[in-house]
């Protein structure tokens, strides 16, 4: 059989294929049907049609093809998930808008990022001219010792790719050590950080009570509900299903287990009574859900509007420096002449 390139598929065909796929399914198709449908329009790439097509021969279900063709693990369980309740169309229909506010968030913030970018990679390029060029000759022809200006204007561009290769290599590290600790474990640590917190509890509600909420309005209930969670392909959806499924059975309400597990926004828990009571659980946690996640990326775009202000200020402190740099020297030599 031909190797087919690992490479995935952009986030702009992901949604082009999710889109794809929800409308056809909306139309009644079943997923051999539509995978014999997305050979013939040439509509997405053949390499990733004849992944497809590979799956269904190995008897595959749609979340493995996913998985396959390296959607995010979130997009894999609430597929999988989905196949478990049987509401694909609404599931394909969510993934499809949560993929279009990532891909307008990534694009955002490409936008908000590049001209400040620019403009420091400019600077740093200045910088190094002058370090090479400039100074050395103010500094010669000076008859103090170099000011701090000209030993920051000097140092920056070193610092500047210091800090960023540590940085670089921090985040690898931190990542490997993260990959082989449990998801919970990390998720909670998450929850605890001052920045990531609110980020943190608004996208694991979100996607935690959308699924628990469908499946109850599926008629199932909390162990069948936990049972399916635990055995999800998502490492931190199944960690919670197997910890919540613990907590019951040790005598714990739902809703108290939920508090207890400190990821979940501090209204969850009481969603979850009060709608237990009203019997009407499963629909107040879609549309909670719904909720979460417009604050979620309320949030993201709030977050992303610091960005480029910041750049712009570090921008605004290298070009005073590199006037103090050429000035100070200048203005020493005019006093000494005087």
């Amino acid at each position: 059989m031909e190797k087919l390139s690992a490479k995935k598929l952009t986030l702009a065909k992901q949604i082009k294929l999710v889109e794809l796929m929800n409308n056809m399914f909306n139309s009644g198709f079943h997923l051999v049907e539509i995978v014999d449908f997305l050979d013939r329009s040439n509509l997405t790439d053949k390499k990733f049609v004849k992944k497809m097509q590979q799956g269904l021969e190995n008897g595959q279900n749609l979340s493995e093809i996913l998985a396959e063709l390296r959607f995010s693990r979130g997009v894999v369980t609430q597929v999988a998930l989905s196949e478990a309740h049987g509401n694909i169309v609404e599931t394909m229909h969510l993934v499809e808008k949560n993929l279009r506010k990532m891909a307008a968030v990534k694009q955002k913030l490409i936008s908000v990022a590049t001209y400040p970018l620019i403009l420091l990679i400019i600077l740093l390029m200045i910088m190094l001219g002058m370090k090479n060029y400039l100074i050395p000759q103010v500094v010669a022809n000076a008859s103090e010792k170099p000011n701090l200006a000209i030993e920051i204007v000097s140092n920056l561009p070193r610092i500047f790719l210091i800090t960023t290769a540590v940085t670089a290599v921090l985040s690898f590290l931190i990542s490997r050590i993260l990959r082989y600790r449990p998801a919970l474990k990390n998720y909670r640590l998450a929850a605890k950080l001052p920045f990531l917190a609110p980020f943190t509890k608004l996208y694991l509600t979100a996607f935690f009570s959308r699924e628990w909420g469908v499946l109850i309005s599926q008629g199932l209930d909390l162990r069948q509900i936990l049972e399916i969670s635990s055995q999800a392909s998502s490492r931190i959806f199944a960690e919670m299903g197997q910890e919540l499924q613990l907590q019951l059975t040790q005598g714990q309400a739902f809703h108290a287990a939920i508090m207890k597990s400190k990821i979940f926004t501090s209204a969850l828990s009481l969603m979850v009574e009060y709608g237990e009571m009203k019997g009407k659980l499963g629909r107040e946690l879609m549309i909670y859900s719904d909720e979460c996640w417009e604050k979620f990326f309320n949030k993201i775009d709030r977050a992303m509007q610091l960005i480029q202000p910041l750049v712009f200020l570090f921008v605004a402190f290298a070009i005073v420096l590199i006037y103090a740099a050429m000035l100070l020297p200048i203005y020493q030599n005019i006093d000494l002449n005087v």
